[in-house]
């Protein structure tokens, strides 16, 4: 097996009996590195040390995952201005916030006759936060909603 020194440096080729040796001698872990390669490489190191810093890097990198959740503003088809207004700023906080945004249009009785304006209503909302939101999903028509899902564009 290949030895790699605690500082880096590398020891040679050697027998593993000769690298567990050199390690307790430095009171330290022999601790396999590479096993694929030709030949196996190890460490020389302190396990309890490793150890500990693979797990401060995993918290480090847990901290820095965003969880993406999914906000939902509904909407009538004939909804009006200012109620329209007040809805569309909610998304685009949403949306500040990182967070996806599913618009949905919620018909009742003989609305659903005039898709279009949904469809219409849809559309005038995605113009509106074009600038930092993309259209992940078009506006569909599913049973008596029509949805329409928005993604924060990435910096």
């Amino acid at each position: 097996m290949r030895l790699v020194s605690e500082t880096g440096e590398q020891l040679g080729i050697m027998s593993p009996k000769e690298a567990v040796k050199i390690a307790a001698s430095k009171g330290m872990d022999l601790v396999e590195i590479a096993p694929s390669a030709k030949p196996p490489v190890c460490k020389i190191m302190d396990i309890g040390k490793f150890k500990y810093e693979q797990s401060k890097r995993e918290r480090e990198a847990r901290k820095k995952q965003r969880i993406i959740n999914v906000k939902e503003v509904k909407l009538r088809p004939n909804i009006e201005d200012h109620d329209f207004e007040v809805k569309t700023k909610n998304a685009i906080r949403f949306l500040q916030d990182g967070d996806k945004v599913k618009v949905t249009i919620m018909f009742r009785g003989r609305e659903l006759s005039h898709p279009e304006l949904g469809r219409e209503l849809l559309i005038r909302v995605a113009a509106l936060v074009k600038e930092m939101a993309t259209v992940e999903k078009d506006p569909k028509l599913e049973g008596k909603n029509m949805t329409m899902i928005l993604s924060p564009k990435q910096n």
